[in-house]
């Protein structure tokens, strides 16, 4: 009996401030703040309860309320409640919970400060509770775009690295953006961090792809830019005289894709000065030697993960394993003409 005059208290209390014209009314008054903190004490009694479904449904509402009435903080935290319930109700990555976390993500205002706490929180739960260990990959894909869009590029990087097959093409487009910016002769390096984070994770379809899109755009933005078609009995390439890091990247892809060790070497040998220049391309070459060709790097701490770090702005955290040899089947054997 007590215990249902109280679920009828909650939800008299949980009427009163997810009206939308109560909250109205509340913002006009300056009043947010008042029914943040109401719904925060709505939700902690249904997760003290164990009503899970309540709960989450009244964060959801409450996020979204809020962050569409300009709220950012508040809607933040509401947010980032709800992926805490999410856990502690042992909710599975499913479409509904995706739906509802994502639907919150494309409502945060850009810039808003909470936004990255609540897509790491996201991230996280997903990697504990679902199939994938680095997250959900359509998790990560609406978050890199979303963070691609809003000219975050070292953000954008980290989630579309670990998305879904759509994801090369948004990486390689906000590379390509973000190399609009620099000088022309950069090309190589920003198309360098699309590429090597699929090939450093085993993604050798994603890594053509990327740099396919990447010189795709390229080519037609700059009619004027020297370009040589290849043509050989397998496989085509563009090649740049004046871009030479970016043929070495188009030959690096051809090398993997072969699995010829004894083409890695010579490229590595004929583009060292050009590679030396770059100056940070050292230990992702060295991590793809290793993954594709076999061939041993001396090994301190946790390379892979801090190779990827220093290339893409992240770094830190624990120990990853040692990377196995990644074969790749390998096409018909043919050479250039």
């Amino acid at each position: 009996m007590a215990s249902a005059k109280i679920q009828r208290a909650i939800a008299r209390q949980q009427e009163k401030y997810m009206s939308p014209l109560r909250l109205s009314r509340l913002g006009q008054e300056g009043q947010y703040y008042e029914a943040h903190q109401q719904l925060r004490v709505i939700a902690s009694r249904y997760v003290k309860s164990e009503s899970w479904d309540a709960a989450t449904d009244l964060l959801y509402g409450g996020a979204l309320a809020l962050l569409k009435a300009g709220q950012g903080g508040s809607g933040g935290d509401m947010a980032i409640f709800l992926v805490d319930v999410l856990g502690k109700a042992g909710k599975e990555v499913g479409i509904e919970e995706k739906n509802k976390l994502l639907t919150i993500l494309r409502v945060f205002p850009a810039r808003e400060p909470t936004k990255k706490r609540f897509v790491t929180e996201m991230i996280n739960w997903s990697s504990r509770v679902g199939d994938f260990p680095l997250g959900d990959p359509e998790l990560h894909h609406v978050a890199g775009t979303i963070f691609a869009a809003e000219c975050e590029p070292y953000d954008a990087e980290r989630h579309l690295a670990l998305g879904t097959k759509d994801s090369p093409e948004q990486l390689a487009k906000c590379e390509y953006e973000w190399y609009t910016q620099d000088e022309p002769a950069t090309a190589a390096l920003y198309a360098a961090r699309a590429i090597f984070p699929y090939l450093l994770i085993g993604n050798l379809r994603s890594a053509n792809k990327a740099h396919l899109i990447f010189t795709s755009r390229l080519n037609s933005s700059n009619k004027s830019l020297s370009v040589q078609e290849v043509s050989g009995k397998s496989s085509d390439m563009r090649v740049y005289p004046i871009l030479p890091l970016l043929n070495f990247l188009g030959l690096l892809l051809m090398a993997v894709q072969r699995g010829s060790s004894d083409l890695y070497k010579q490229l590595a040998k004929h583009y060292a000065p050009h590679v030396k220049e770059v100056g940070v391309w050292d230990d992702a070459l060295a991590q793809v030697g290793e993954m594709y060709f076999g061939i041993r790097i001396p090994r301190q701490g946790n390379p892979l993960f801090e190779m990827m770090g220093s290339m893409m702005g992240f770094g830190g955290g624990s120990p990853r394993p040692k990377p196995k040899k990644v074969d790749v089947p390998p096409p018909p054997a043919a050479e250039l003409d």
